[in-house]
């Protein structure tokens, strides 16, 4: 209930059961005496949470307090920057390509929940900035645009932190943001988040009221909100996520109902700080994230502070301070834990503070240890109740807290196992500590556990149909939210089709092999299997060609409606999907054939989604008739990433060498993956890969030195100002473009100034970077020498930039967490002076005859690695090879520098 007077909001009815003290404080004694337990959540009651804050401000010791309130000080604007700038909206506009049979009225007003607030001392900041950023014609609205709630324990400790803060701040927060507090645990102010009892506060009044008739309802956070679907008989186009109904569990496919009219929640964004995460174990760390109420593509998002990994002397200093503070902090725990159980005294005074940092898990401990040989007895709480006797030996111990440290490697992999995104980080001057803004992107694909974590799966094996579904979401939000009504019939790159025909190949390749893989007729209608089969126009001479095939319709008018295609695409997803629920019972044996049909496709999608991407960067210009950025996530802040980047950057090249010697070497190349087994039923366990990628063969890498980093826009800039200037014939890469008379670089959010992508990798031809390399007294690698390279360098740890971690690429020495950017290449591929052609033991695929040899035609390089846009599974088998045309100045391909020892 929310009353007037307090403005504090109690839900601490919704706890669950399960999260009652006394019993966790009964089932944490009754455990064995080497295992027992009390919850840390006894630390935090009125009289803890004073103590604690005593702890920040007295204990020099303890540094996280004082370096997060620096971070705060320092960024606060840019935090509030970025957390409250919205996603792009225009792909959503109904002047866009879409029209939807959802309606969404956006709420009026923003909250920002803290989870564990405390004194607000440091939320002070926040406040400020949150006001700050609040335009003077939003003031005068009927309430505040910004409504901030303190969730915490102690509802006196909690009245008396707001009306503080409203003493503090009042004047300046006035009209701007309102302060009020929420009573409950975590999980009882997250699940009243969840089941829309914050949107219910802004539409329709406080929750105890009784329900108006009114149409529209919040949507619970519990549930990603529909962004509309498309059928045969919905509008004209669509911005949906796929129709085709989820078969994830693989039931009988069943027939989407009609979306009802949707209020979308109010954006909410959390704030996590303190290291508070850090008293979950990693596991549980990475669940609760991953649980909480952040709508994937939203303008949601997650501040989360989180403490270092900073070695063990500093860490035991910080938890076992001088003045004994935290002692008393830890202490005062054993009080709350005799209320629980009846007597605040119970536990008496033969107790002391014991704690350690564990180097192995990363993580402060902190116990309870016994004095002497003592007994506590537990007074029954009923009359049916009886007295509980504990025994405790001297020297036992009694855990408490937990405070697990992350390096940004941990961290990274915290993040991917929950299914959030890094949008900025902040350090504070020693290093010492991290506030990260995060977002639940609107699809996820994480890094593949390599080798995987269960025996009879490979992760490059054939993919899941919830595979599948994650990767329509990426190809959806491309094809339907980033492509304008202007660009369905344009040919950003004009060697290529137009923007529409790649929304009708993919299902019709896919349908072309399902047909042949199961002997059946094609998906009505027929004829677009004629007009999606080929990959490139007949009459364009185009070395880079998928293949020739029947000639596409030349008129626009002749061409398929878009809502004609994507119903198309609907009946095509599913008929895939029954396929699925045969194979999960029994119809149909899962043999190496079905996966590999099932693979093929699968990447393929996967393959024409990066080509699509980069048609699209070459019309990514900013305007409304160009392309539009990718809808869900937020807008990157250049300057941010710029300061970032040229601070490790200096940090590398001051303490690392620059290039390193490798080799000689003997080399495996390839994997066993022929297509003369597909009879086996082991579609799961075995890996599968294309054409070019059989036979595992053998070679010699004879000693090189190469270039740690690849190429950088900077370089290659002041390179190609030289020759300019010297009036050479030098074409301009196309990953940058002229504005006002200066040099930006493209991105998928619109050109970038060239100072703030400097030691992004540079994207251009392979002919453009060997001149260069040949410039530098070096050479392009060897597609031996590469691979050779990527298997030293190249860790695939969290942080890499594939898989859409970001849209763009990034420094390279950004991209590998604890690496310090050895090897990474900032998410693009990397060409190889290797010529693609056959080789000894190569056979030509059955099922796609034509994908690798169609291009054995002297004129196309090797190329390796991955750019931000290729999924893990194609990213990370260290098999798969791509290959351009080494004229081709599109593809995200940049390239390292080589030479001769």
């Amino acid at each position: 209930m929310l009353t007037p007077d307090s403005h504090i909001l109690d839900v601490r009815t919704l706890t669950p059961a399960d999260t009652d003290v006394r019993a966790q404080v009964l089932a944490g004694l009754d455990a064995p005496a080497s295992h027992r337990a009390l919850p840390t959540v006894l630390l935090y009651d009125e009289t803890g949470l004073r103590i604690y804050d005593k702890i920040t401000t007295d204990a020099d010791e303890y540094y996280l307090f004082a370096c997060e309130e620096q971070i705060l000080k320092n960024n606060v604007s840019d935090i509030v920057r970025l957390m409250r700038s919205k996603a792009t909206d225009a792909a959503l506009d109904s002047s866009s390509s879409a029209l939807t049979n959802a309606i969404h009225l956006p709420a009026d007003g923003e909250v920002v929940l803290e989870l564990g607030a405390g004194a607000l001392r440091k939320t002070s900041h926040i406040l400020r900035a949150l006001a700050d950023s609040v335009p003077i014609h939003d003031v005068s609205k009927h309430s505040p645009p910004i409504t901030y709630y303190a969730l915490d324990l102690e509802e006196r400790e909690l009245d008396r932190t707001l009306k503080l803060t409203s003493e503090h701040l009042g004047a300046e927060l006035d009209g701007k943001v309102d302060t009020r507090g929420m009573l409950g645990t975590y999980d009882a102010g997250l699940k009243f988040v969840e089941d829309g009892g914050l949107d219910h506060l802004f539409m329709m009044g406080p929750p105890e009221l009784e329900p108006s008739t009114h149409s529209i309802s919040p949507v619970p956070r519990g549930r990603p909100m529909s962004r509309a679907t498309t059928s045969s008989a919905s509008s004209s186009s669509s911005r949906s996520m796929p129709r085709t109904p989820s078969l994830s569990h693989l039931s009988e496919p069943s027939t989407p109902s009609t979306a009802p009219i949707e209020c979308s929640p109010v954006p909410l964004h959390l704030l996590f700080l303190g290291s508070s995460l850090g008293n979950f174990s990693r596991v549980e760390a990475a669940a609760f994230l991953k649980s909480l109420p952040l709508r994937p593509g939203s303008q949601d998002t997650l501040l989360l502070g989180l403490d270092h990994d900073n070695g063990k002397e500093m860490i035991e200093r910080a938890y076992d301070d001088r003045q004994g503070i935290t002692r008393d902090f830890i202490l005062n725990g054993l009080k709350g834990a005799g209320r629980a159980l009846g007597n605040e005294d119970l536990f008496g005074s033969e107790w002391a503070y014991h704690s350690f940092y564990n180097e192995v898990e990363k993580r402060h401990e902190a116990y309870y240890r016994s004095t002497c040989d003592q007994t506590i007895h537990v007074p029954p709480v009923g009359d049916d109740d009886k007295p509980i006797s504990v025994p405790f030996s001297k020297d036992e111990l009694i855990h408490v807290e937990y405070s697990y440290k992350y390096s940004v490697d941990d961290a990274l992999q915290l993040f991917q196992d929950a299914d959030l995104r890094p949008v900025q980080r902040w350090t504070d001057s020693r290093k010492l500590y991290s506030l990260w803004l995060l977002e639940r992107p609107p699809f996820q694909f994480p890094l593949l556990k390599v080798p995987s974590t269960t025996p009879d799966t490979n992760p490059f094996g054939a993919p899941t149909l919830s595979d599948w579904e994650e990767m329509w979401k990426a190809w959806d939000l491309i094809t339907l939210q980033m492509i304008t009504p202007h660009l369905l019939h344009q040919k950003p790159i004009h060697l290529r089709h137009k923007c529409l025909f790649y929304l009708g190949h993919i299902p019709a390749f896919l349908d072309i092999h399902l047909s042949k893989l199961l002997n059946e007729p094609h998906t009505e209608p027929e004829e677009y299997k004629d007009i999606f089969e080929r990959g490139i126009d007949p009459n364009v001479d185009d070395p880079t060609r998928c293949h020739d095939h029947s000639e596409v319709p030349q008129d626009d008018a002749d061409w398929p409606t878009l809502l004609e295609i994507l119903s198309f695409r609907d009946r095509v997803r599913d008929r895939l999907g029954r396929l699925y629920y045969d194979l999960a019972h029994g119809k149909i044996g899962f043999t190496r054939r079905i996966g590999r049909v099932l693979m093929m496709t699968f990447e393929h999608e996967q393959l024409h989604a990066e080509t699509l991407l980069y048609m699209l960067l070459q019309a990514a210009d900013g305007s409304a008739t160009g392309t539009q950025a990718p809808d869900g996530i937020t807008v990157p802040s250049w300057d941010l990433i710029a300061r970032s980047e040229a601070a490790e950057h200096k940090a590398f090249s001051t303490s690392s060498s620059t290039s390193v010697v490798l080799g000689p070497t003997n080399l495996i190349i390839g994997h066993n993956d022929t297509e003369a087994d597909d009879g086996i039923v082991d579609a799961q366990s075995h890996e599968f890969g294309w054409d070019n990628e059989n036979p595992q063969r053998q070679v010699h890498v004879p000693a090189f030195r190469v270039e740690l980093r690849p190429v950088s826009n900077g370089e290659f800039f002041e390179y190609w100002s030289s020759e300019r200037k010297r009036n050479v014939r030098k074409i301009m890469p196309a990953s940058w473009i002229e504005q006002s008379g200066q040099i930006a670089v493209r991105t998928l959010f619109g050109p970038v100034p060239m100072k703030h992508a400097w030691h992004w990798p540079v994207i251009a031809s392979y002919d453009d970077l060997a001149a260069y390399a040949k410039s530098k007294g070096g050479r392009i690698p060897t597609e031996p020498e590469l691979r050779f390279f990527m298997d030293t360098y190249h860790t695939n740890a969290p942080g890499t930039n594939v898989g859409f971690q970001n849209w763009h690429p990034i420094a390279p020495t950004t991209g590998g967490g604890s690496s310090g950017g050895q090897g990474h290449n900032g998410g693009v591929w990397e060409w190889s002076s290797t010529v693609f052609d056959r080789y000894e033991g190569y056979e030509v695929s059955q099922l796609y005859p034509g994908y690798s040899a169609d291009f054995f035609d002297g004129c196309h390089q090797v190329v390796l690695g991955a750019s931000y846009a290729t999924p893990p599974r194609i990213a990370q088998r260290r098999t798969f090879r791509n290959w351009y045309q080494r004229n081709y100045p599109f593809a995200w391909t940049g390239a390292r520098i080589a030479y001769d020892l």
